[in-house]
């Protein structure tokens, strides 16, 4: 998705959407335009603690969607984000944060995310499962340029992918190769976006 396209999708959702900032947090310059931050909906993770994705800025992160009850392609998911982190400095690793969204809000509740955590052995210290309402889920998929439908089964057919956003949640890079073996160019990125200031 081009930038100006990001820009007026994230544009269109702000301007349907009620104010949800936080008013008596401090003031902070504005995200830029195109940032997949400012998008509103409130997020559950598999501790149940609530967030917004504004409050993720800081530092860069791979962002990407799942369900919990996929038997294939999301698991893969899961373990190449796993490979992708191993591949980094531990000091790029301990500052890199990864945020996957579930597709199946009616059935991702916090617990099914912590198991899933708990199968994969994720570190939640930088590593969040979390679960939205149905809106917020089609929001943040047309931003990412996830295209995703339920089956009749209630599995899903979906797009693959992980995204890196810088500090501020702009997209860097994108990676729909899914293997334990990380792209290169894609390691790469991440190492650039660590560098930044």
């Amino acid at each position: 998705m081009k930038s100006t396209t990001l820009v007026f999708c994230i544009s269109l959702l702000l301007s349907a959407a009620p104010a949800w900032a936080d008013s008596s947090a401090p003031a902070a310059a504005p995200l830029p335009g195109e940032s997949v931050l400012q998008l509103p909906g409130l997020f559950t993770d598999q501790s149940s603690k609530t967030f917004h994705l504004s409050a993720r800025r800081g530092t860069a992160q791979l962002i990407g969607m799942f369900y919990g009850s996929c038997q294939s392609v999301c698991p893969l998911l899961i373990d190449s984000s796993v490979a992708i982190t191993r591949a980094l400095e531990p000091g790029q690793r301990s500052r890199l944060r990864v945020l996957l969204v579930s597709l199946d809000p009616a059935r991702d509740t916090p617990a099914v995310l912590a198991r899933v955590a708990r199968e994969h052995r994720l570190d939640l210290a930088h590593w969040t499962l979390a679960r939205t309402d149905e809106k917020t889920v089609r929001q943040l998929a047309a931003v990412l340029n996830v295209r995703y439908r339920q089956l009749e089964t209630g599995e899903f057919n979906h797009t693959s992918a992980l995204i890196l956003l810088d500090r501020d949640g702009r997209e860097i890079a994108r990676n729909e190769n899914l293997s334990l073996t990380p792209d290169p160019q894609f390691i790469a990125a991440i190492r650039g976006a660590m560098q930044e200031p």
